[in-house]
């Protein structure tokens, strides 16, 4: 199975505050750092780091040659990534002392993703391969009705939510990451047996992947079997890449090892580990960190829900 990642290349603008500021209120950061991101990028080197061969596909822009390199250096295939002539797509983003955030995107190159562009890139894979999308590039609608139409496998982390995304088919998704906000917003509830009953009744062949932070994370399967793995407990200093990292790892186990259940623990303990560090890429750890810490501490994660 080849592992495509098809997204979004931000750069990171990270604000830190002592608390987030509110609407009128102007306030001074403690810090200022800047990092390559987008939620495709991150997923991209969580996948990598996770063990995964992954080929990336999107658009830098004119201020973004830094991705070549950041790509490379977790072995990225970058042969299908081109660059336009706009600014690169980049995200401000403001972390407090709690570790928690809040960011707004600027799309800027990542909207120059176009329907020749995907039909380009599609033609490298084929049957059984997967691609994993978001939400923070143009043309997604097109890229999930493609590559279903191919036989690939789909995996889609749907934010940010807007309102195109209620155009996208997506009973087409193989497997539908979420947080509980995204949750509520698709499926008008975050708890699990609410969302597979709408899931089966509106998307039956699709699997979805439920992240709730601190509360753990569940599968639930389009069989009707569902998992759950608890959170790793740990004092958060920056979580903006809990869920980027939580999805390349899960996706990397699963596509392993075919089982949920360990799935959602490495991914559980890998997203942990991530919220103990600043940063969002330089956050995400390499497999073998993972795997030293499963041996070393961790044990008896998952549980049937």
């Amino acid at each position: 199975m080849k592992k495509l990642v098809l997204g979004s290349l931000n750069i990171d603008r990270t604000y830190r505050v002592t608390d987030l500021v509110k609407p009128m209120e102007t306030i001074a950061a403690n810090k200022y750092e800047s990092y390559c991101g987008g939620k495709g990028f991150n997923q991209a080197v969580a996948l990598a780091r996770a063990g995964s061969e992954v080929f990336f596909a999107g658009i830098i822009g004119s201020d973004g040659d830094m991705f070549w390199d950041a790509l490379h250096s977790d072995a990225i295939k970058t042969d299908l990534m081109r660059k336009s002539e706009s600014p690169n797509g980049h995200a401000v983003i403001q972390v407090d002392e709690e570790g928690q955030n809040c960011i707004i995107i600027v799309s800027g190159s990542n909207e120059k993703v176009t329907e020749t562009y995907i039909d380009e890139v599609l033609s490298h894979f084929s049957e059984g391969d997967l691609i994993v999308l978001q939400n923070e590039i143009s043309c997604v609608g097109y890229a999930i009705e493609q590559a279903s139409r191919k036989g690939l496998q789909i995996a889609f982390n749907p934010s940010p939510l807007n309102k195109t995304i209620q155009t996208y088919d997506m009973a087409k998704v193989d497997i539908l990451l979420v947080n509980e906000v995204e949750s509520k917003a698709l499926f008008g509830s975050d708890d699990a047996e609410s969302i597979q009953r709408v899931v089966n009744k509106k998307y039956p062949g699709t699997s979805v992947v439920l992240t709730k932070g601190a509360a753990g994370a569940w599968f639930i399967g389009a069989n009707g079997k569902t998992y759950y793995s608890e959170a790793l407990p740990c004092s958060a200093v920056d979580t903006t890449a809990a869920g980027d990292t939580f999805t390349g790892y899960f996706l990397h186990e699963l596509s392993r090892s075919d089982d949920p259940s360990e799935a959602l623990r490495v991914a559980s303990i890998a997203s942990g580990i991530s919220v103990t560090r600043k940063g969002a890429s330089p956050s995400i750890p390499f497999g073998k960190e993972v795997r030293e810490f499963m041996k070393k501490t961790f044990a008896g994660m998952n549980k049937p829900n």
